[in-house]
């Protein structure tokens, strides 16, 4: 089978054509590069009248494939900008009713991620996926790719772009920014990390203000660039941590940026995980990923009506069944001396005067500037240590804290001989059918919901509630652990995007599932809470959709 994919979800027009046996025969592209301002999508749509027709003839001539040898049209049909995405379908009908073919539209950020396992031979990797439209942390589980962390505002490439149009810099920015940043050094700019998700708005406007102020341009690209990177990997890395997948994998125009591409190889060798980047006419938006996506669709669910065929603005990849990922082991070769090795620290068997203990060591991290990890470090560490002992006074259970050194960032706690959460949702995706059926896991959530309650009228918010992050006693009472990403606070924003980092953590669990145990959690919070109910779940309602594409 022979397709012809277009994509066209921005301001770049892609023409590619794709066997089945995923042999790219032809691909050709045509960004659109504005003089000046962003994207606008009216002059995108425009753009891509003009060019798919000629990009398609070049195609074509180049493969040495006709059209009337083409199988099957595939177009990008979200997410991306609405007028641009409509231009495209029509050209994609009008090729299907011409030559007389099928047609199916699909996911542009999983063409990504398949066009990125095409070309590596990576078979499931956790994907970072960064774009000018798109910053988002992908993996597969349970049938469905998921999104285990994104931006809550604007993704990276956007906010290059938006900081380049600030300060006078052409578009793109990205690679401006990525050659001005070889020359400076570090000022410190905001550093957003929310459990698994990352904000970008913040440090935008701290660099824009750092040039009208008159500070050096080469040192804010440099720190600008280093701490957005860094939020990202930091993200990724965790990511690997709660999963154990042993490969990762970057695609979107971003990965392009040799600093980003350096920072995730250095990280995932420290995690011993293997590290895929395509190649680069690939990482970008191109034609050739439509064309392999739509083939694999096809052959799965076959041809869509043209009545079936209107463009989805905002298509969240977790939206899309993919029962062609092949699902597979992970074995990481974690050294022996090495009893759990985290996002943030290695955990080593110790003792503690006659007491069994681990030494939580929060390792320099290789892939960050120094000036940057440092502070990050030792932040962490204090932070753990006084959430840890503070949490006991609301009584709510955490480890035994016995020593701290923070001079090598390490602090001596209790050995719990307990449950983790994780194992048990892992073995819930293996045996589960009812969850209603289970009163151990009502009472399991219930009692999380309870105990993250009180913890937030005591004013703490853990910062990296996950199921890898909370143990189980012998009555399922939580006990609360890794408390680096807390703090002090009484704001309802925090609390609540606490309990949505929860909810996300909660996403490698069949949908059905995954939805009933939260709502069992909630109703346990509910219970405690000195909040106003209606403002939690107003709050909830905003901050979900902060997310990309969630309408």
């Amino acid at each position: 089978m022979i397709c012809l994919g277009i994509e066209g979800t921005a301001e770049k027009t892609g023409i590619g054509i794709v066997d089945s046996d995923g042999k790219i025969l032809g691909i050709a592209g045509k960004p659109m590069l504005p003089e000046k301002g962003g994207i606008h999508p009216r002059e995108a749509s425009e753009h891509h009248s003009y060019w798919i027709p000629k990009l398609v003839n070049q195609v074509t001539e180049e493969s040495h494939i006709s059209l009337n040898e083409v199988d099957l049209i595939s177009f990008s049909i979200g997410p991306g900008l609405g007028p641009a995405l409509r231009t495209v379908a029509t050209s994609a009908r009008t090729l299907s009713l011409g030559l007389n073919i099928p047609i199916v539209g699909v996911n542009h950020c999983v063409g990504h991620i398949e066009i990125g396992k095409l070309d590596t031979g990576a078979i499931n990797p956790l994907t970072l996926y960064v774009s000018g439209g798109n910053s988002q942390l992908i993996g597969f589980e349970s049938e469905k790719y998921r999104i285990f962390g994104e931006t809550l505002d604007i993704a990276i490439g956007n906010c290059f772009d938006h900081f380049g149009r600030e300060i006078g810099l052409k578009h793109p920015a990205g690679p401006i920014i990525e050659k001005l940043a070889k020359k400076g050094n570090y000022m410190e700019l905001p550093y957003t990390v929310k459990g698994m998700d990352f904000s970008f708005s913040g440090l935008l406007s701290a660099a824009v203000r750092s040039f009208q102020k008159g500070f050096n341009i080469e040192d804010i690209c440099y720190s600008l660039q280093e701490t957005a990177f860094s939020m990202l990997v930091e993200v990724a890395e965790r990511g690997l941590s709660n999963t154990k997948n042993d490969e990762l994998m970057v695609c979107g125009g971003v990965a392009a940026n040799k600093r980003l591409s350096e920072m995730l190889s250095t990280m995932a060798c420290e995690h011993y995980t293997n590290f895929y980047i395509p190649e680069m006419r690939l990482c970008g938006d191109n034609g050739a990923m439509i064309a392999w996506l739509g083939i694999l669709m096809y052959t799965h669910f076959g041809a869509v009506d043209l009545s079936s065929t209107s463009v989805i603005p905002k298509y969240r990849s977790d939206e899309v069944n993919a029962p062609w990922v092949r699902q597979k082991s992970s074995f990481l070769k974690i050294p022996k001396d090495i009893l759990n090795k985290g996002a943030e620290a290695n955990i080593y068997s110790s003792h503690w005067m006659d007491e069994i203990a681990i030494k939580k060591n929060r390792i320099a991290k290789s892939y960050r500037i120094e000036e940057l990890d440092n502070k990050l470090r030792e932040k962490r560490t204090k932070n753990e240590a006084k959430l840890l002992s503070y949490t006991k006074t609301l009584g709510i259970r955490t480890p035994i804290l016995y020593d701290i050194d923070l001079e090598n960032k390490s602090i001596v706690m209790e050995h719990l001989e307990d449950t983790l959460l994780k194992d048990v949702l892992n073995d819930l995706n293996k045996t589960f059918t009812d969850f209603k059926s289970s009163k151990r896991l009502s009472i399991i959530f219930k009692n999380i919901g309870e105990a993250i309650a009180i913890l937030h009228n005591g004013n703490i918010v853990h910062g990296d509630l996950t199921s890898s992050n909370i143990f189980l006693d012998e009555n399922f009472n939580p006990i609360l652990i890794d408390f680096g990403l807390g703090k002090f606070s009484d704001l309802l924003e925090d609390k609540i995007t606490d309990i949505m980092v929860f909810k996300k953590s909660l996403k490698s669990i069949d949908d059905f599932v995954d939805k009933g145990l939260f709502d069992i959690f909630l109703n346990g919070y509910f219970i405690k809470t000195k909040d106003n109910i209606n403002n939690i779940n107003n709050k909830m309602i905003e901050i979900q959709k902060r997310g990309r594409y969630i309408v």
